[in-house]
């Protein structure tokens, strides 16, 4: 008779005999800057989660270094909005100026970019609209132009989230013409188009003021489109692809897993996070042990790398 059990006898053969662990390496941690001064505002939806004018980025940079975490995803959110989105591309706009303040603290911080244009645009969409269709091809080249503001300012990462046919391309060539060759780009590839979404859009003031971005971002029924969408950005050009949301999509990133040889990235996105977090508030969960089952649910379906709200605890936790 088998008695798998004797494998589970005490911790110590427990954590001899595990397939799957949690490393600092692994996780990024979202932030998001906003354009003043002197401005911690409380996200309401994301507990524990802040917007943060540059004048005091420093005091989540301290708590990033101290908990260990390594890299960082940073999105923007400007004073102006328009059409065309265009503090997007502003080489003296938030996200740029706050990219260079951060490699001035940090140098040895990987800063990853989000390429998108809605949290610039008056409309919220993430492309050029037009008769109230969001047009692709016109999009291009805004976002590639986005792309090298970025790297000019000191990104080491490009991660464009908009869901353009042909971005990662655009964005490729961009860099390259420009010098910036050694940048990379993690795209998001499969990003459907989910209700997990609606804290960040708080966060990030980037709702759309009409309609929805069921047009370019994927229907969440669909597993086999999502596995072209990330071999098709392989194929342009892009060093990292990614599945968003993670934990309602995990059967897709272990097939993405199974059918490319690319790193892989997966977004804990931030419904998944204010979920967890209202439970725990109430005393429903344990949070600390929800957590650490979702990341090891995460990275055991195939996932590398994993971008959390939750970074910053989890790494403190792997310290204990």
């Amino acid at each position: 008779m088998h008695r798998l059990r004797r494998l589970r006898v005490s911790e110590t053969m427990r954590d001899m005999v595990r397939e799957t662990r949690i490393d600092k390496s692994d996780l990024v941690y979202p932030m998001f800057v906003i354009e003043g001064e002197n401005i911690r505002n409380p996200i309401d939806s994301m507990p524990g989660i802040y917007q943060y004018s540059i004048d005091r980025l420093d005091e989540e940079l301290d708590r990033v270094k101290e908990a260990g975490v390594h890299a960082v995803l940073l999105f923007g959110i400007p004073a102006h909005k328009d059409e065309v989105g265009s503090e997007a591309y502003n080489d003296e706009g938030v996200t740029q100026r706050a990219i260079r303040h951060m490699k001035k603290r940090m140098p040895e911080l990987l800063v990853i970019a989000d390429v998108c244009l809605c949290e610039y645009t008056s409309h919220g969409h993430c492309g050029l609209v037009c008769g109230g269709e969001i047009l692709n091809d016109e999009t291009l080249p805004l976002l590639a132009k986005m792309s090298v503001s970025l790297a000019k300012a000191g990104a080491d990462v490009i991660a464009p989230s908009d869901m353009m046919d042909g971005r990662v391309a655009a964005i490729r060539e961009a860099l390259d013409e420009n010098g910036f060759c050694n940048t990379m780009i993690m795209a998001y590839s499969a990003k459907f188009a989910s209700g997990f979404y609606g804290p960040f859009r708080e966060a990030a003031h980037s709702a759309p003021s009409f309609g929805d971005r069921k047009t370019y971002q994927m229907d969440p029924a669909n597993r086999k489109e999502a596995i072209r969408e990330c071999l098709s950005d392989i194929e342009e050009g892009t060093d990292v692809i990614m599945v968003k949301p993670a934990l309602s999509y995990l059967d897709v990133l272990r097939e993405v897993a199974d059918r490319t040889d690319y790193p892989l990235a997966a977004y804990n996105v931030s419904g998944e996070y204010s979920m967890v977090k209202a439970a725990a508030a109430n005393g429903w969960i344990d949070e600390k042990k929800i957590v650490m089952e979702i990341m090891t649910g995460i990275k055991r379906a195939g996932a590398k790398i994993i971008i959390t709200y939750h970074a910053l605890d989890v790494a403190k936790w792997l310290s204990e």
